[in-house]
């Protein structure tokens, strides 16, 4: 059997790990996806952003993988080692439990980091248990041929532009552009295999048990450490911190930057185009982020945001979407070009796979509001915002004043035109007010009476435009009649009356039409084209928003089945994919900050309703 096709089924056809059958491990730089047979099939070297090394997630054959899992039939249990981001896979066989610890170490001294070392330490814990391992590294999305050498004890793959040097404490040989590896270990014992950059800055080390041990001890010493900062203390505790260790898990240390999922063209549906690639900083969701992480109590996370705002956006730049746009490169960069990569098949045959990302061009009004909102909690919270923040804040609610009134693309990135979002116009009506609550809170200088104007005009075009009288309902656009689940955001930021009576029609007519089993679909694509072809599953961070919606409508029964529900639906470690398909599988980009922090912002107000 050809390893890398991964098992296959009776017909032949390759067999892929299901999205969900997968935990995360990461360095605050990159991450690696393990899947619950052992196999990391997604690994990107250096960064969240570069071109992967391992890719079999999205091809199978051609992808690349490092296998690492019993060599004989074995039921296999996966979980995080309490309060970490250490995962654990376990391997029961007839003759002996085993275990593979992943991990990859965080801090250190620059050297350290710039190893980006990846350490798969095996045990065996009762009897004993043979193991295999396949190391199958396909460099640039699997379209770079690599060496191997293999001296010393120490397996160098290198494409050109990048090398990986992987050691081992077992015998390794080569296997055409791979190494292999067979042993069998009896209880108590253990072999470790790291896998290294190597470069003329890194020098190759040798990872032995002794070494490995200790990286894991302060690995895990690490994260609960910062996980000790939580103010958390509710019901979902389990839950909250796993989401919180996730959000950890995608920022970007270098730069502050927090991406929207470290995979790319994981699909929105089995064998559509809805495939994109969000390893990149949407200012919306990572704006959302610090708000989830300052919720918590982690204010180093949004003091990083802060800067990475400070350093690349520039409301000096005057572009057709303004000075800001929808997403940037993890290092700050604008200009994310989209292309397929046609060799690839995609997950599950899957096509197209994308790098780059065209929306970035996109005109989304909603990231001011989502910007300017995570800078007022963070001057409430957090820190006093500088003179110098405050002037790039007057900038860009200058420019919400002057531009709020135009059609855009819309927070779900419709390609199908410009239209007059509801939603769009909520959140420049939150930019301005809470940039309005900053100036009268500290005294800041500002144009009040231009912005309290825009505001009151942005708040009457809601209620004027937005409201259907037929549907009894907010809607989708302008002197329209479709549903959309993003108007679940207008109680969450103030903008109306959790109960006010046209709320609570809205809220009654979502739950009709988009709204099956606690799960929100965002909007029909049938009554509203968004230009896209194929079905979609229903919003996972739509359905938190529901769960907030109805808790501060005070119908907590409602919102506690509702949340209790959509927990069922998160995986056997409690990660989120974008989406959640007609049999509760999970779809897209995975896992999903934005679901994550949706979670943590409805088990936290949930929590204080309950009481």
């Amino acid at each position: 059997m050809d390893a890398m096709a991964r098992e296959q089924d009776g017909s032949g056809a390759r067999r892929y790990v299901p999205i969900a059958d997968h935990g995360l491990i990461g360095d605050l730089r990159s991450v690696a996806l393990v899947g619950t047979d052992g196999t990391i099939d997604w690994y990107c070297c250096p960064s969240f952003d570069a071109p992967s090394v391992f890719g079999a997630i999205l091809d199978a054959e051609r992808g690349g993988c490092f296998e690492l899992a019993a060599a004989v039939p074995a039921r296999t249990k996966q979980f995080y080692f309490p309060d970490t981001n250490v995962l654990i896979t376990r391997f029961f066989t007839e003759d002996g439990v085993g275990e593979v610890q992943d991990f990859m170490p965080v801090g250190g001294t620059p050297a350290d980091e710039a190893r980006h070392r990846l350490i798969r330490r095996v045990l065996c814990v009762r009897g004993s248990v043979p193991f295999r391992a396949l190391v199958a590294p396909r460099f640039g999305y699997g379209s770079r041929p690599h060496t191997v050498r293999l001296t010393g004890g120490i397996a160098v793959f290198d494409s050109g532009e990048l090398s990986l040097a992987l050691t081992a404490t077992v015998p390794m040989e080569t296997d055409g552009p791979d190494v292999r590896a067979e042993f069998k270990l009896t209880e108590g014992e253990t072999a470790v295999f790291a896998l290294d950059q190597a470069g003329p800055e890194v020098t190759v080390d040798r990872c032995e048990c002794g070494e490995a041990e200790r990286q894991f001890g302060a690995t895990v010493a690490y994260w609960r450490r910062w996980l000790s900062s939580s103010r958390y203390r509710g019901r979902w505790r389990e839950m909250v911190h796993r989401s919180a260790l996730t959000l950890k898990l995608l920022t970007y240390a270098p730069t502050g930057a927090i991406v929207a999922a470290p995979t790319t063209s994981l699909p929105e549906e089995l064998g559509g185009e809805r495939n994109w690639d969000y390893r990149y900083v949407w200012v919306r969701d990572a704006a959302f982020c610090v708000y989830a992480l300052l919720r918590l109590g982690f204010t180093e996370e949004a003091e990083a945001f802060m800067g990475f705002v400070s350093r690349h956006i520039s409301p000096g730049d005057r572009k057709a979407s303004g000075p800001l746009q929808i997403m940037y490169g993890i290092d700050g960069r604008t200009d994310l070009p989209e292309r397929e990569l046609g060799h690839l098949e995609g997950h599950c045959g899957s096509a197209p796979v994308r790098v780059g990302n065209a929306a970035a061009d996109q005109l989304q009004l909603d990231v001011y509001g989502a910007l300017i909102d995570s800078i007022y909690l963070y001057d409430k919270w957090a820190e006093p915002v500088s003179s110098e923040q405050w002037d790039h804040v007057t900038a860009l609610v200058d420019w919400v004043c002057a531009h709020w009134d135009q059609p855009d693309e819309g927070i779900w990135e419709t390609r199908g035109g410009r239209k007059n979002f509801l939603y769009s116009r909520l959140m420049c009506w939150v930019a301005i007010e809470r940039a309005v609550r900053m100036a009268n809170r500290r005294g800041l200088p500002a144009d009040l009476p231009r912005w309290q104007a825009s505001r009151d005009a942005v708040y009457r075009r809601i209620m004027d435009r937005g409201w259907s009288a037929s549907r009894r309902a907010f809607v989708q656009h302008e002197d329209g009649e479709v549903l959309d689940a993003a108007v679940l955001m207008m109680p969450l930021s103030k903008f109306i009356a959790p109960t006010d009576p046209k709320w609570l029609s809205t809220l009654d007519s979502l739950t009709e039409d988009l709204v099956s089993d606690s799960l929100v679909y965002r909007y029909d694509p049938l009554a509203s084209p968004d230009g896209l072809h194929g079905d979609e599953g229903t919003f996972s961070i739509c359905s938190f928003w529901y769960v907030e919606a109805l808790t501060r409508a005070g119908r907590l029964d409602e919102a506690s089945l509702a949340f209790e529900k959509m927990l069922t639906y998160g995986n056997h470690l409690g990660l989120y994919a974008e989406e959640i398909g007609h049999t509760g599988e999970q779809r897209g980009n995975f896992p999903q900050a934005f679901t994550h922090l949706a979670l943590i912002s409805a088990a936290f107000n949930l929590d204080r309703a309950l009481g």
